[in-house]
């Protein structure tokens, strides 16, 4: 309660901003106020005709000062409102003006200084008891905003209600009594400008199912996890010498309900669904493209709104967490696609959020996107970078996700990212690299790795940008992983091409090597290659039918053969006929053809050999696990390699023949004396092809080959990916 030492009347400009919901310090006004020797109480309720403070079971009378604003003598700063009207309505609530402020000091210190990292335990609708009463906190940061007030089903979306107390550091807060799990909300926000806009909350938990846009308050704080076992290794889990086979995975196309009106799966279906799937697959995670809510069905997630809120569309925060829950104790990573690099315009949004340029910059030659038509984050201003660190740490620590893949992370550090001669400002030095967003990542990727341990990030960065998987005090990014554009890029445009060219542009196809063990890289198979005219992965193949199949099938065995961990988009393990289409689910029918059923089957096969087979993962990231045996063989298009894992580990020979022609009698030189098992070979007709191979083996010859003592005779069937593994006994 506070105190004043005489009576302050009201003057008109004060009773005016009560009435008008812009009362800048309402808790000097409203509540219990101790005046002289009385306990004063001032309340506004702009339904009532008559109010009243109940104390005890004695109601005493508020009499009307102007408009909605009420005021009277009480007995006690502890009492509940009675509102009536003069039809008979009568409401009873408790007064949010006579609960102080929650905030800490050290919160609004820490939120001042960019230093908050667990922001969202300060910032947003914390539902909690206050003083034994029930009902939400809301805190927001809104600087430059001349009044804020909270207005929701609570308070019948009237703005006069709840005006929100100015704190340090820019921060509005107040205690809503009464506001409970489920209630939607925004905030109302008279900019610096002068001008009401109705925001949904930066850091709210929850939100409404698009194409509305309010925010819900829902209750995080507490969740029953039972994947202790998972956390404590999973750490081993996901290091360079781990097999890290990823699926990605777009929520609302991998599978439908088409006897429900074609709805897709929700979080509990695919905890079921989904992470049977996936284990059954071998792979070992899930990347999920972006789960924070956002607007546009069509952005897929990359336009986001509600950083901290989990999209409704599939269910509940606490659904998700099961999900998450359910891929763990089945043995499976999960991965989130991140969007920290840009915001759409929408206007409920962040975008101008208290009529400035808050979270962007001001000058569009910094602050907006001309590819997507999205702004971007001013990531040197301290309160942005804070909001955006606190995020990254928000979904490892309250969801249990195992990583984050950054999205667009070239976009990020260079200032002229698709922009012409003066469409982009220089740095301080006059150059193009963005300091502030490097700065930014770094400082990400610190707190990342340092408050949550076992986690991993994985830059999708499309440039020769140096040491963006080098720890930052290595002068790196500080990420774990990067994916490999260059290597997807180039073994591509060699995949579509007619074999019979194929000799003249070998060098797509080993290139990667140069570079492999630069990075600690990610082959990745996006969604991005299969929408926007691309084609599907077959269709990408040239040939007939059957050369499509055996074209797809030898390239994934190259693939999974190479250095590097794996990411596949869903769908290209079905070799489904189409482009990927997010508003359907994927072609499952195709599973009926054997054609379809094989590639699915290589798949999964291929993935648990790479699990089981220590020379194919251990050593992705260091040179000293691949060797070529004959990597410049373009007259025939084969390629030959080694891959070792530790000394103790058997080694693995490959051949890739990339043209439609067998080649029996083809002599490979191996490293060791010996009986070399042919443990896959992608023409087996289990995977759709002919069953040309090698009858289980061969043993190696004293024959001198490709610089090596040994050297093993074997037949490579057309289009193929034939591996071998030395047997030890």
């Amino acid at each position: 309660m506070t105190a004043s030492h005489g009576p302050a009347p009201f003057d008109h400009t004060v009773i005016d901003h009560l009435n008008a919901g812009r009362a800048t310090n309402p808790h000097d006004i409203l509540g219990p106020h101790q005046i002289g020797g009385d306990i004063v109480v001032t309340a506004i309720d702009p339904g009532a005709d008559t109010l009243f403070a109940l104390c005890g079971d004695v109601e005493h009378p508020l009499d009307r000062v102007a408009g909605a604003v009420f005021r009277g003598t009480v007995p006690s700063d502890t009492y509940r409102l009675v509102g009536r009207t003069d039809d008979g309505g009568h409401w009873m609530y408790d007064d949010a003006f006579r609960f102080a402020p929650t905030l800490t000091d050290d919160d609004i210190h820490y939120i001042a200084e960019g230093s908050h990292m667990s922001l969202w335990r300060a910032l947003g609708a914390t539902v909690m008891a206050h003083s034994g009463v029930s009902g939400t906190r809301f805190a927001v940061w809104a600087p430059d905003a001349q009044q804020v007030s909270v207005i929701g089903d609570f308070n019948s979306w009237d703005m006069r209600r709840h005006p929100m107390v100015r704190r340090g550091a820019g921060v509005w807060e107040i205690f809503v009594p009464g506001a409970a799990e489920g209630a939607r909300y925004k905030y109302t926000v008279v900019g610096a400008d002068g001008v009401h806009r109705e925001k949904a909350d930066p850091v709210g938990f929850g939100a409404q199912h698009p194409p509305e846009t309010a925010s819900v308050i829902r209750n995080i704080a507490q969740y029953d996890w039972t994947d202790g076992a998972w956390m404590d290794k999973r750490a081993a889990l996901q290091g360079r010498t781990a097999p890290m086979s990823i699926y990605e995975v777009h929520l609302g196309s991998w599978r439908r309900r088409y006897d429900q009106g074609g709805r897709p799966l929700s979080y509990r279906e695919l905890a079921v669904e989904l992470i049977d799937y996936v284990r059954d697959m071998g792979f070992t995670h899930i990347e999920l493209m972006p789960v924070s809510e956002f607007p546009f069905d069509g952005s897929w997630g990359y336009q986001p709104v509600g950083l901290f809120a989990p999209t409704i569309r599939f269910g509940l925060p606490d659904e998700f967490r099961a999900m998450i829950e359910a891929a763990h104790n089945a043995g499976l990573g999960v991965l989130i696609d991140w969007v920290p690099g840009h915001f759409p315009t929408d206007a409920h949004g962040l975008a101008n959020f208290d009529g400035t340029a808050l979270y962007e910059h001001a000058d569009p030659r910094e602050g907006f996107h001309q590819d997507w038509n999205t702004l971007i984050y001013n990531y040197g201003r301290t309160e942005v970078q804070n909001f955006l660190v606190a995020n990254a740490v928000y979904w490892l620590e309250e969801y249990h996700i195992d990583g984050l893949r950054v999205d667009a992370v070239a976009s990020m550090l260079y200032r002229d990212y698709s922009r012409k001669e003066g469409e982009w400002v220089p740095n301080k030095d006059g150059g193009r690299e963005n300091y502030e967003a490097i700065g930014f990542l770094q400082r990400m990727n610190i707190e990342s790795y340092g408050r949550v341990p076992g986690a991993m990030t994985v830059a999708e960065e499309s440039t020769s940008f140096p040491k963006v998987s080098a720890p930052v005090d290595h002068g790196g990014l500080g990420f774990g992983y990067k994916w490999n554009m260059g290597w997807m890029n180039d073994t591509l445009r060699y995949m579509e091409k007619d074999p019979i060219y194929r000799g003249y542009d070998h060098h797509l196809m080993t290139f990667g090597i140069d570079y492999a063990f630069s990075e600690n890289f990610i082959l990745p198979i996006s969604h991005d290659e299969v929408v926007h005219g691309k084609g599907s992965m077959l269709e990408k193949m040239p040939g007939n039918r059957w050369e499509k199949f055996a074209n797809l099938r030898a390239y994934y065995g190259f693939m999974w053969t190479h250095p590097g961990k794996k990411l596949l988009f869903m769908g290209c393990e079905l070799a489904q006929g189409h482009e990927w289409n997010h508003d359907a689910q994927l072609d499952w029918d195709a599973l009926h053809d054997p054609a379809h059923a094989g590639i699915q089957r290589l798949i999964r096969d291929l993935n648990h050999i790479y699990r089981d087979v220590p020379a194919l993962h251990v050593l992705d990231c260091m040179p000293e696990g691949f060797e070529w045996i004959d990597g410049g063989n373009t007259r025939d298009s084969v390629f030959t390699y080694l891959r070792r894992g530790a000394p103790e580990d058997a080694p693995v020979v490959v051949a890739v023949n990339m043209t439609p022609v067998e080649r029996g009698d083809f002599r490979i030189g191996v490293p060791e004396a010996g009986h070399w098992r042919e443990i896959l070979n992608t023409d087996a007709d289990i995977y759709g092809g002919e069953n040309r191979g090698n009858l289980g083996g061969v043993t190696a010859d004293d024959i001198a080959w490709n610089g090596r003592d040994h050297s093993i005779c074997v037949t490579l069937p057309p289009l193929s990916a034939v591996v071998f593994q030395i047997a030890r006994h």
